[in-house]
C-alpha cells in the first residue's frame, strides 16, 4: 500500500519536473540573474556618471528626512535608483528590441504577401479538381 502512494507521489514529481513549464522557470530564472550583472554594469557604468556629471554629484537622499532610526531618504533613494534602472532597461534593452522585433515582423509580414506564382498556379489546380 505504502509503496503504491510513494510511486504515484514520485511519478507525479517526475511529471511535475518535466514539465516544459518547470525547465522554463528556471532556464528564465538563470538568465535573469546572469542579466542582472549586465544591466548593473549599464547603470553603475554609464548612467551614474552622466547623473553626477550633470548634478556634480552621485544623487543620494539618504540622510534627508531622517528621523532617529526612521530614514525615509534611505527609502527615496532605493526607489530613485530602481527608476534609473528601470530607465536604463527600458531604453537601451526593452525599446530596441521591440524596434528590431517590429521591423522582423514587417519584414516576415512582406514575405508572406508575396506569394510565388508557381504556388498560387499549384493552388489554382487543386481548388479547379475539388470543384470537379
Amino acid at each position: 500500500m505504502t509503496h503504491a502512494i510513494l510511486e504515484i507521489m514520485l511519478t507525479g514529481f517526475k511529471d511535475f519536473i518535466t514539465r516544459g513549464n518547470v525547465i522554463d522557470l528556471a532556464v528564465g530564472l538563470i538568465i535573469g540573474t546572469a542579466f542582472t550583472a549586465v544591466v548593473n554594469a549599464l547603470v553603475e557604468s554609464v548612467m551614474m556618471p552622466a547623473i553626477a556629471f550633470i548634478t556634480g554629484d552621485n544623487v543620494s537622499f539618504d540622510q534627508w528626512l531622517a528621523f532617529g532610526d526612521v530614514k525615509i531618504g534611505v527609502f527615496l533613494t532605493a526607489v530613485v535608483n530602481f527608476l534609473i534602472v528601470a530607465a536604463a532597461l527600458y531604453f537601451c534593452i526593452v525599446m530596441p528590441i521591440n524596434k528590431f522585433n517590429e521591423k522582423r515582423a514587417a519584414k516576415l509580414e512582406l514575405e508572406e504577401e508575396e506569394e510565388d506564382p508557381q504556388v498560387a498556379l499549384l493552388k489554382e489546380i487543386r481548388d479547379a479538381i475539388a470543384a470537379k
